[in-house]
């Protein structure tokens, strides 16, 4: 059984899920996840996923407020061994009925090209032209809540 939750920042349960992005995201990019990005997420809304068999992470994301209509969608990490389980679509959905009771109406993220098709499914739609970010490609993905 999969529960969806809020991490506080700074906890233990943070500290797991910066060392799941980075793992799922960064390493094999062979990107650093660099203590200064800490800082900038006092701020930020942490979500994750725990299989209650183990207490374990095995999913999350980050929410970035942009202005008070805003909200940035980062970094969704799903452990491998847990991927096509439905586990991001429920991130997502989580994280969407999160920011709206926050009082944000949109959700904007960068998603890589090979996830692009996945945010469609759900109601995402691509807005502007493709772009380039650390030799990474990107569509601007956008949902009003």
């Amino acid at each position: 059984m999969k529960k969806f939750i809020d991490i506080d920042f700074g906890s233990s349960r943070y500290d797991e899920l910066v060392q799941l992005r980075y793992k799922i995201l960064l390493e094999p990019l062979g990107l650093k996840f660099l203590d200064s990005f800490r800082d900038k997420e006092s701020s930020y809304l942490h979500i994750g996923c725990i299989e209650n068999l183990d207490d374990q992470l095995v999913g999350g994301l980050v929410l970035a407020p942009v202005n008070n209509e805003e909200v940035r969608m980062m970094q969704v990490a799903v452990e491998t061994r847990y991927q096509g389980e439905g586990i991001g679509r429920g991130l997502v959905k989580y994280a969407e009925k999160r920011a709206k009771d926050s009082g944000f109406s949109k959700i904007v993220m960068h998603a890589m090209l090979s996830v692009v098709n996945f945010y469609e499914k759900i109601g995402y739609v691509q807005e502007g032209d493709i772009f380039e970010e650390n030799g990474i490609t990107f569509a601007k993905m956008v949902k009003k809540l």
